[in-house]
């Protein structure tokens, strides 16, 4: 068996181990691998160990991989959106995680429009406020839903967030506490069904599944430490 292989095995019992914990059902949660940095090889070895959703957040770095390995790999966009790369994403991967702002969802929408496509998406919520984030704030997330319901060919599956940095993953606990009870709220006040939260990393992730998370975004934990930094806090 590989280190890779090795890894992920470790990461899939810590997902089985947290949803033990809150009575969910580990099933519930998908384990998106972050390969972002790493090469095709290494998603080949998590691939033929049995994992079939990656995450990447770059698409020039992307493409290749896509076009190298099996089509029944699943790939989501976990990086920030560049409204001048949504075609390209849109033609690659099936879930878009950062969807943060209404002009982004709208430009999406339109775009989507053009290719015949209904593609998937979450909302990024800026929790902490964090000018180097990218996200709706609470009550602006409020005051654009409407709207955001509105756009005929968007699929939202839910919110996402990128916890502030912190000491440990307990530190996260409240900001995915706060995230859920978001997506709670919007529910109730727009009668809408958002069944999944996109939140926890290499380094919180139980503590993310243990708050209602149905996707995680672990890279490190699997893969190895990356040689140098790229979209650092997104998985």
């Amino acid at each position: 068996m590989s280190e890779i292989a090795e890894n992920l095995a470790d990461v899939i019992s810590q997902v089985a181990a947290a949803s033990s914990r809150c009575r969910r059902d580990a099933e519930a949660v998908e384990l998106i691998a972050v390969s972002k940095t790493f090469p095709a090889e290494f998603v080949r070895q998590a691939f033929e160990a049995g994992q079939l959703h990656f995450g990447e957040s770059k698409i020039q770095e992307a493409e290749p991989k896509i076009a190298a390995l099996p089509g029944s790999l699943h790939w989501h966009f976990i990086g920030r959106v560049q409204r001048n790369k949504v075609r390209k994403l849109l033609q690659n991967f099936e879930v878009i995680h950062a969807i943060d702002s209404l002009r982004l969802a709208a430009y999406t929408d339109e775009i989507a429009k053009e290719l015949g496509l209904f593609p998937k998406v979450f909302l990024q919520v800026n929790l902490g406020s964090e000018p180097t984030k990218g996200g709706f704030d609470s009550e602006g997330l409020r005051a654009d839903m409407d709207a955001l319901l509105a756009l005929g060919r968007l699929e939202i599956l839910g919110l996402m967030c990128i916890p502030p940095a912190g000491p440990d993953a307990e530190s996260s606990r409240p900001w995915f506490a706060s995230l859920r009870k978001l997506r709670d709220m919007m529910e109730i006040e727009f009668g809408v069904r958002l069944p999944s939260l996109s939140m926890g990393m290499s380094g919180d992730f139980g503590v993310a599944i243990e708050e209602g998370a149905t996707h995680v975004r672990v890279g490190s934990s699997i893969f190895g430490k990356r040689s140098y930094r790229v979209d650092g806090e997104l998985g």
